[in-house]
């Protein structure tokens, strides 16, 4: 099965977590997606997300020269994007449990 495109469903919503916990730039968010089981994220799948996520003002972008090498590009969470961040929060927490009901007979209800 081709999971690309649910991953690219999720994505973004984990990119701009990633992004709300601090200040951060490309090689740091790959590094902790990696950690965190996103093995096949790479710089081809992310920045384009990190475009649009600046395209609808959910992070800002400020430049700074690295201490290793070129200008890092640092990436933080505007108010729009902390907003969209937690209606994207609730509607993947809906949206999982109702699918996990269906595929895994998991009733989130009974406690």
């Amino acid at each position: 099965m081709d999971d690309s495109q649910l991953l690219r469903g999720i994505l973004e919503g984990c990119i701009l977590s990633i992004i709300s916990k601090e200040e951060t730039y490309g090689y740091k968010i790959l590094s902790e997606l990696e950690n965190l089981g996103f093995d096949n994220v790479f710089e081809s799948t992310l920045y384009p997300i990190i475009t649009r996520l600046e395209k609808k003002q959910f992070v800002c972008c400020r430049r700074e020269k690295s201490p290793f090498g070129p200008t890092r590009k640092y990436y933080s969470i505007t108010k729009a994007g902390e907003d969209f961040l937690s209606e994207f929060k609730n509607n993947y927490k809906k949206i999982t449990s109702s699918a996990e009901a269906i595929l895994f007979e998991v009733n989130h209800n009974e406690r």
